[in-house]
């Protein structure tokens, strides 16, 4: 059996999507070449962390003997409950980024208001 690599990776075509969003929502609503510019960069950044707290694993140790069955059954039970955490997880971390990202964006507009 061979593995099948995705090019772009998934993540690569999630963040393309997400900044042509970003660039479209920023040109609609009048903004300027270097404020899309840093609005990128700080997506690029959030994005590179949020995608970094999602990658992690834990091991169960189970008591000998156990059936197939249990097996089966725990291994889907700890399945679901781990999707449902990550689920929650990356709502919360996108909330949170884009909470980040627009405070950064009006820090840096600030800034750029000061500096003129």
């Amino acid at each position: 059996m061979t593995d099948v690599l995705e090019f772009p990776s998934q993540e690569a075509r999630a963040f393309a999507f997400l900044e042509r969003e970003l660039t479209a929502l920023l040109t609609a609503k009048g903004a300027d070449d270097a404020l899309i510019a840093h609005a990128i960069k700080a997506l690029q950044s959030v994005y590179v962390e949020a995608s970094d707290a999602s990658d992690f694993s834990f091991s169960v140790d189970l008591p000998t003997p156990i059936s197939t069955e249990q097996v089966a059954l725990l291994q889907q039970q700890i399945t679901q409950g781990i999707e449902a955490l990550r689920d929650h997880h990356h709502g919360l971390v996108l909330k949170l980024a884009a909470r980040l990202l627009l405070t950064e964006l009006k820090l840096f507009q600030h800034q750029r208001k000061d500096h003129s």
